[in-house]
């Protein structure tokens, strides 16, 4: 019998400068054993993070796993509905979302590390 997963609410998302500019990655926190997923991104040199998680309808958004950004890179795209998210933002400008916000997970530098917090609207 697999033993109930601790609540993880604070995870390190990467070293320091490992997500390179234009890149992407997920990652996973825990709370009342209901795994959350969420991911980060490099825009022009500063990192952002969001609940993977559409406005339009509550489904992840990565169309190839850990494919967030368009072709071109200027918006993240939600692979159902193609709805685009400003990447700095997280303010939908196209699709049935419009004008809604991804929900932004709270970044920090702990020493060489990258932290990420659970916000609470999750």
């Amino acid at each position: 019998m697999s033993q109930p997963q601790a609540d993880r609410t604070r995870v390190v998302v990467a070293r320091v400068g490992e997500i390179e500019p234009g890149a992407t990655r997920k990652f996973l926190f825990v709370r009342n054993r209901q795994e959350i997923e969420a991911f980060a991104l490099n825009r022009g040199g500063e990192l952002h993070a969001y609940l993977n998680r559409c406005r339009h309808v509550p489904m992840t958004m990565d169309w190839v796993e850990n494919q967030f950004f368009t072709e071109d890179g200027e918006f993240i795209m939600c692979a159902t509905h193609g709805a685009c998210y400003l990447p700095d933002t997280g303010e939908c400008v196209e699709g049935p979302p419009r004008g809604k916000f991804l929900i932004r997970v709270p970044l920090t530098v702990v020493g060489d590390e990258v932290v990420a917090e659970l916000p609470d609207e999750a």
